[in-house]
């Protein structure tokens, strides 16, 4: 039998070969997925910012745009909750009556507002109940920027980071969302 490599008989060399090719095309495709859902929404979000994150989810590869929506608002959520977390901590060693005043609105907007509609949300996306999802959609995008808001200008830097991160992040959910409502 004639072989390509010292002791490796051509045919095992060639399968090994096809079956290392066919990973690497299905690692692309699948990496395109998530690129393709992220381009879907790029007059909303970063691309490589909403890339970044998605791509770093397990099983965000293999996801259709429905599954990269009910990520994008399991990352919101996440987000979010840390944000509340962080406001409530601020508040509790804040001195300035005014900015812990701030920091429980912002504590309220996350905790009672934004995070529980994103769940929601999501509950509704993941059974395809579009219009349900839409209903709440207003109250998924509240909290970043209305603590931007209520912290004011020299306050919101505290609070700045984290208000980013999650507008990004239910921008992202948000607008995969709105991908299905012609559907």
């Amino acid at each position: 039998m004639r072989t390509s490599l010292p002791g490796a008989p051509l045919p095992l060399v060639l399968a090994v070969a096809i079956a290392a090719a066919s990973l690497y095309c299905f690692d692309a495709a699948a990496a395109d997925a998530v690129a393709d859902s992220c381009n879907a929404i790029r007059g909303f979000v970063n691309v490589s910012f909403c890339v970044s994150r998605l791509g770093a989810v397990p099983g965000a590869a293999a996801a259709d745009r429905h599954g990269h929506l009910l990520m994008a608002a399991d990352l919101a959520a996440a987000s979010g909750a840390s944000a509340g977390d962080a406001a409530a901590r601020m508040e509790r060693a804040e001195s300035d009556p005014a900015v812990r005043d701030a920091l429980h609105a912002c504590g309220f907007l996350y905790g009672v507002s934004s995070v529980p509609a994103l769940r929601i949300m999501r509950r509704y996306a993941a059974a395809r109940s579009w219009d349900a999802a839409h209903a709440v959609f207003m109250l998924a995008v509240q909290a970043g920027t209305d603590c931007d808001a209520a912290l004011g200008s020299s306050a919101g830097r505290t609070m700045a980071a984290a208000n980013h991160e999650f507008d990004e992040l239910a921008t992202m959910a948000t607008a995969l969302l709105n991908t299905f409502s012609a559907r």
